[in-house]
């Protein structure tokens, strides 16, 4: 665990609109910095309701992302924005359409090709359009971020991309975009924003100036969650849950996230598990197996959930379990249709996402990983 002394380097989107009825702000914004031709990155449903952001001029729409995106996807977003030209581009729905917005405002008239710059800071700047990012569930706090991930049909891995040049100019929050998000993908998202605030928490870079978003983004979902899942017009949940998915956010640029996402990568990647869904299985398994390395901040952590437990990962273990079991989630791999038989090669490819497992506080290893799928299927 890094000491309060120890370097960090913290980012934000230049500008941050949070709260109810604020997804207005984003055309007056951009009116007022003169851009007359925009694109919009949306899935279909997201797209349909582009007139909530109030944007003038020339608008173009693409809606076609699609879940947990592949380079395919992202060729067809570039071919989209070089043809649109334009001077603002919109990642407008969840994470996969924020990371393609990154990726197109990057690339988009480029001669940079994706897989040269996969890995950190490898993009030439600046880029030529303007970024804003509104987030239409509560999870990935993409909008927040200086990472962007598509997957390889071919190797079935996550191509992870980072860099400054990916920062949102204006990130517009606001929470009523999430009412009418389903109770099972509110359930699912919301632990995935807990589990970056989690691994982040726990992490062998965490730092005192992430920890104090990281815990306060868990007790967030600690408090909102199941309120949100039960009532998902409720305004005051949806506004926590939307806070502590930014707070995760912010997590991830300094410190990322560590083991717990680097076992839910496979799931997506091979059985096109959603990546909330992903996480929100696997997240009391590693929770459990990182207790022994990080024992105060498992409890904190546990605490900041409403569950009290002893430092025995048995205890962890059942307590995380049932907080997401009692949410509706799905929480056996067999249930989500992952067949034992693919159980080892998930485990190679866990094993292979060293810039997430280096991360964690207790080292992973492939028999370990393997244990885990086992427990879990």
């Amino acid at each position: 665990m890094a000491s309060l002394d120890s370097p960090i380097t913290i980012v934000r989107p230049h500008l941050i609109e949070f709260g109810i009825g604020t997804a207005a702000k984003l055309g007056k914004w951009a009116a007022e910095k003169g851009f007359r031709r925009t694109l919009v990155i949306s899935d279909a449903f997201n797209a349909a309701r582009i007139d909530l952001l109030e944007l003038k001029g020339e608008v173009t729409v693409f809606a076609d992302v699609t879940p947990e995106p592949d380079t395919a996807n992202l060729e067809k977003v570039l071919a989209a924005a070089n043809g649109a030209d334009a001077e603002l581009i919109v990642g407008f729905g969840g994470g996969s359409a924020m990371d393609l917005a990154k990726l197109a405002a990057v690339l988009a008239g480029s001669a940079q090709t994706l897989h040269e710059v996969v890995g950190p800071n490898k993009i030439h700047g600046p880029r030529k359009a303007a970024l804003a990012q509104v987030p239409t569930t509560s999870g990935t706090g993409s909008e927040a971020g200086i990472r962007a991930l598509v997957t390889d049909p071919r190797t079935m891995a996550k191509l992870a991309v980072e860099s400054l040049h990916m920062l949102a100019d204006i990130a517009v929050i606001d929470p009523a975009l999430t009412f009418s998000v389903p109770a099972r993908t509110t359930a699912a998202t919301g632990v995935d924003a807990m589990a970056h605030c989690v691994e982040a928490f726990t992490n062998r870079k965490a730092h005192p100036m992430i920890d104090i978003y990281a815990i306060e983004g868990t007790r967030l979902v600690g408090k909102y969650l199941a309120r949100a899942v039960r009532d998902g017009n409720d305004a005051e949940a949806r506004a926590g849950l939307s806070l502590a998915s930014l707070y995760g956010g912010f997590c991830l640029g300094p410190v990322n996230t560590a083991g717990g996402h680097a076992l839910a990568y496979p799931l997506g990647t091979r059985w096109h598990v959603a990546h909330g869904a992903a996480n929100a299985l696997i997240f009391p398994h590693v929770l459990a197996f990182n207790t022994p390395s990080a024992p105060e901040k498992t409890k904190a952590v546990m605490a900041a959930l409403g569950r009290q437990t002893s430092d025995n990962t048995t205890s962890v273990f059942d307590a995380a379990y049932a907080f997401c079991a009692d949410l509706g989630i799905e929480m056996k791999l067999s249930g989500l249709g992952v067949p034992e038989s693919d159980l080892d090669a998930m485990a190679d490819d866990a094993f292979a996402i060293r810039r997430l497992l280096d991360n964690n506080p207790r080292d992973l290893t492939r028999a370990d990983i393997r244990s885990i799928y086992a427990a879990a299927f």
